[in-house]
């Protein structure tokens, strides 16, 4: 089908009107439940909402939803893979790079960050003993810039006009020049957006960690996921700043002729620089919050302290300092030259060292414990032989001289996923598993977690196990096609039935969800025998938490509390009563950014400034708002 909009031609195939419909279909279901439930009220409360819960939830719910967005992605991907020279439907060449694109940035971009914003959110200042994050209205703004930021992204397979750059979006292939047309404008836009937002939120807990902490809780005192949240939002204000930057510089070269990346002045190196700089530390932003997860779910159910509290804590410090150092070995087949490929493979291997003290340390953390195996303490323990096999092949990338052959092969794909989804998902369901009765009230059916979490690490090692072996035969990554040679088509449907393998695990989550609302048991404040704070509170957390607030004595204070016998100790001399606050401006500043983009993708600039001008008027009203406080939380 083909229609002209505002003097765009657009022609729509039929996987296009397929999702259209399907969209459609789901809006008004969504709906009718809504109205026909008379919820309108609960939309409207987190709509406007600027409580760190109910931020965190809807964080993690729309998470969840570009999770399973990604998820087909890699389906369809390893659907096309499964067997040699294959013709599956319509996903070959130019829709097959569509498809890689957007999974990969998805997954990057709007699963695994907003994912783990959401349980920073949610449990960061339980653990610390805040009453909320420092600044609540920019918390909120932080989240809806990073809504209209993805759904800005998604709307361009709505009209067929999805970037085919990949998730890294190399310079010369993402200019004007090559991939003309606004595919990579949603790309450019849809990143700077949402990346904002997540700066805004790295800023938050920064402030909140710094700042906002209970009586007595010294920063040697806090816990693991604390100390992991703060490292991390330390590393997104300069990685996501120099992400920005380069996409800034894209943005000019395509929409006005700039010439960053090309022509006689610029070069796509640059682009290289640029997103490196960013893309690594990007993986410890990722992987960071994760160890602390680990480490709080090892020490819990060990009964246990965590082994050596204060290394664990500088080698998550030496893990983000060397972050920044390690970016060209990316780079190594550009032809930097000896020197530098020789200086970054060094501090790659380097960061191996801290890396690989945590491990210890969570393994002597266990040793002599009294160990439960609950759903959470299974998805920690299958991280870390997991994991140690993606820092092994990590180790091999980093021999500049063998990167030659290893470079842009499955080989890659495969380290690359053994890390990310070994450190990142596999904490993210330990974490979800774990503080879900401090979210909802509610403790998932440990029997269907058990199938989750089995059904999910073999599916994982069934699909990228094999891919090392591809790779080193050869298989270059990015191709929707290959040969049958050299043993590749057994290899590659492996891969693909543990990829669905994978999918089917999935639905025992969607199940255990389903089965646990519908059981309706709710559980009590610490159904965990937890050691840290957020579990001296109400579940799920009410806004208005520690009244009076808690002064910590020690690590794990709330642990030698009830060992003893005793309640934590208490004071009123600290403001402990949250702002009630509720705002429908973070929204409206994320939509007119939303629609100030989508004028400069098109060039309808008349949009553009009206926009401007909106959302210039948004914050001038903001500015009018005098929000402070006394000692006590009143206000002045």
């Amino acid at each position: 089908m083909k229609f002209t909009l505002f003097g765009i031609n657009i022609m729509l195939p039929s996987d296009v009107l397929a999702a259209w419909v399907f969209t459609i279909l789901l809006g008004a279901t969504v709906v009718f439940l809504v109205l026909k439930k008379k919820r309108l009220g609960l939309i409207w409360e987190y709509m406007v909402t600027t409580n760190h819960r109910k931020i965190g939830i809807l964080y993690i719910l729309f998470g969840i939803i570009y999770f399973f967005r990604a998820g087909l992605d890699a389906l369809f991907i390893r659907t096309q893979l499964a067997f040699p020279n294959n013709d599956f439907w319509v996903f070959q060449g130019e829709k097959y790079n569509e498809v890689f694109t957007t999974h990969g940035t998805m997954m990057i971009f709007f699963v695994a960050m907003p994912l783990l914003l959401g349980l920073m959110n949610t449990v960061v200042p339980l653990q610390i003993g805040a009453r909320d994050l420092a600044f609540p209205f920019l918390n909120t703004v932080g989240f809806w810039l990073f809504f209209f930021g993805s759904i800005f992204f998604n709307i361009s397979f709505f009209l067929n006009m999805t970037p085919e750059i990949g998730w890294t979006g190399y310079a010369p292939l993402s200019t004007e020049q090559f991939t003309p047309g606004a595919g990579s404008d949603f790309y450019i836009f849809g990143l700077q957006i949402s990346g904002l937002g997540t700066i805004f939120t790295a800023l938050n807990l920064i402030v909140t960690i710094v700042r906002h902490r209970a009586p007595g809780m010294k920063m040697t005192r806090m816990p693991l996921f604390a100390w992991t949240s703060l490292i991390t939002s330390f590393l997104i204000l300069i990685a996501f700043t120099v992400l920005a930057i380069a996409l800034y510089l894209l943005m000019f070269d395509r929409l006005f002729g700039a010439g960053f990346f090309s022509g006689t002045e610029g070069n796509p190196i640059y682009w290289q620089h640029l997103f490196w700089i960013f893309g690594h530390p990007e993986v410890y932003i990722l992987a960071l919050p994760a160890f602390g997860i680990f480490s709080d779910v090892i020490s819990t159910f060990s009964r246990k302290r965590v082994f050596g509290y204060p290394i664990m804590v500088l080698s998550v410090a030496l893990i983000g300092f060397l972050g920044f150092m390690v970016w060209a070995h990316h780079m190594f087949t550009v032809g930097l030259g000896p020197m530098a490929n020789t200086f970054f493979a060094i501090t790659t291997m380097l960061i191996a060292v801290p890396t690989g003290i945590k491990v210890f340390n969570w393994l002597f953390t266990m040793r002599l414990g009294v160990i439960r195996f609950t759903t959470p303490m299974l998805f920690s323990l299958g991280f870390i032989p997991s994991f140690v096999m993606g820092g092994v092949t990590g180790v091999m990338l980093s021999v500049s001289a063998a990167d030659f052959q290893f470079h842009d092969t499955h080989f890659v794909v495969a380290h690359f996923h053994y890390v990310i989804i070994a450190s990142t998902i596999l904490g993210i369901f330990a974490g979800l598993y774990y503080w879900y009765p401090k979210i909802t009230g509610y403790l998932l059916d440990e029997k269907l977690g058990r199938w989750h979490f089995w059904t999910f690490l073999i599916g994982f090692h069934l699909t990228f196990f094999p891919m090392h072996i591809t790779g080193l035969e050869g298989m270059p990554r990015r191709v929707y096609t290959y040969d049958d040679s050299g043993g590749l088509a057994e290899l590659n449907f492996m891969s693909t039935i543990g990829a669905f393998l994978m999918g089917v695990s999935m639905l025992f989550a969607i199940w255990n969800v389903y089965k646990t609302y519908k059981e309706g048991r709710k559980v009590g404040n610490d159904p965990w025998d937890g050691r840290t704070l957020e579990w001296s509170v109400a579940s799920p957390a009410p806004e208005h938490t520690f009244d009076p607030m808690p002064v910590v004595e020690e690590i794990d204070s709330f642990w030698f509390a009830k060992s003893a016998g005793k309640k934590l100790p208490v004071t009123d001399q600290v403001r402990a009563t949250p702002l009630e606050v509720q705002s429908i401006l973070p929204f409206l500043i994320g939509s007119t950014l939303f629609f100030l983009s989508l004028g400069l993708t098109f060039s309808w600039y008349w949009l553009s400034i009206l926009s401007a001008f909106i959302l210039f008027t948004l914050l001038v009203i903001r500015s009018l708002k005098d929000e402070r406080e006394d000692h006590y939380g009143r206000r002045k």
